[in-house]
């Protein structure tokens, strides 16, 4: 099959022919129908995950076909369109047990742990735990658009989060991750307040829900359209008094402060974005944290058994996955691609779905 592999963290990434997948015994061998690219892929490659071993194939959102079932698979046949979250829990450990596959003691993570769907065929293990039947008339592209992005944020808001209705949200970082929760809190009935330092970014975070918007690009230390010195004083000033909830959802030192100095006391941050490398240890503000009786929260994914409530909202046309897709490109594109992820330079989900 057709592939993307790199040997080497940080070198070359190229599209090689490779022995197709065999499945395991509690796992399946999926087509690749559509597979989106997402920043975690950027940090695997760079060598910031632990859990890699070279060379590796990247891509852990994904939807397709099922081709090939393992001899102790008993809920999946050939044929199947499937998604499945990224983070597929083994279904026997204590986390698995008491409901929280994300964070699996024993998790198997395509792109990450095996290889990943930048690829013809990919293999996926605990299969019966994890894949996500596709509702009829979905397309493949809106399907993958679903994990991670759109999971992890509909996670973080109404699961970590606690979203309610009528609650101000703060958004900090309008990607992938971004604007899947702008969407997201808009159809949960929240006041949104979208925050990036790209004027696109924040015209689409409008399109798509949110009731204000933050340049945080700095003009003589302050965010631009602000008469504020500190983007969280301005989120504070826009909100009228600071966010119920807040998510830091781009992952860099600067927005998760800037979303703790958000919220309004007794509120919640959700650290979505990944931390990694040499900023994995960011300082928070915690005299903040005490005096206003803040709540700090991690969010990791979503779990594949609370995909039938998103898929009733997207049935519904509340939210539409689909729309954050911004362009779409064929394997052979996708080592440039995934190099350049790191300068931002396109706005929601860059997705694959064509061999050449």
């Amino acid at each position: 099959m057709r592939a993307v592999l790199y040997s080497t963290f940080g070198g070359p990434i190229e599209v090689e022919n490779v022995l197709d997948p065999t499945p395991a015994r509690a796992g399946v061998v999926i087509k690749v129908e559509a597979t989106g690219l997402c920043r975690s892929d950027w940090h695997g490659w760079m060598g910031h995950d632990p859990d890699i071993t070279l060379p590796q194939v990247p891509g852990h959102e994904l939807a397709g076909t099922v081709i090939a079932c393992g001899a102790e698979v008993r809920n999946w046949s050939e044929g199947a369109r499937v998604t499945l979250p990224f983070v597929c829990g083994c279904g026997k450990c204590p986390q698995c047990a008491g409901g929280n596959h994300q964070v699996c003691d024993n998790q198997f993570q395509p792109g990450f742990t095996g290889w990943g769907s930048f690829a013809e065929y990919v293999a996926v293990d605990y299969a019966d735990e994890n894949l996500v039947a596709v509702p009829e008339g979905m397309s493949a592209t809106t399907a993958a658009a679903l994990g991670c992005r759109f999971v992890t944020a509909f996670r973080a808001l109404i699961n970590q989060g606690r979203l309610a209705a009528g609650e101000w949200v703060a958004v900090h970082g309008c990607g992938g991750v971004g604007l899947s929760a702008v969407m997201i809190a808009a159809a949960a009935v929240a006041h949104v307040v979208a925050v990036d330092v790209r004027a696109r970014a924040l015209e689409l975070a409008r399109e798509l829900g949110a009731v204000q918007t933050l340049n945080a690009s700095p003009v003589s230390g302050r965010p631009e359209n602000s008469g504020t010195s500190s983007v969280g004083e301005a989120v504070r000033e826009l909100s009228g008094g600071g966010a119920d909830l807040s998510i830091d959802a781009l992952g860099h030192p600067e927005t998760c402060v800037n979303s703790v100095l958000s919220l309004r006391k007794r509120g919640r941050h959700v650290q979505v974005g990944l931390l990694l490398a040499d900023q994995s240890r960011p300082a928070v503000p915690m005299d903040r944290v005490v005096a206003w009786e803040l709540e700090i929260l991690g969010s990791h994914g979503m779990q594949a058994y609370r995909y039938p409530a998103l898929l009733r909202m997207v049935e519904a046309g509340s939210v539409d996955p689909g729309r954050l897709i911004s362009r779409t490109i064929s394997l052979s594109e996708a080592p440039l691609a995934l190099a350049a992820m790191d300068r931002f330079e396109y706005d929601g989900i860059t997705m694959i779905d064509r061999i050449s």
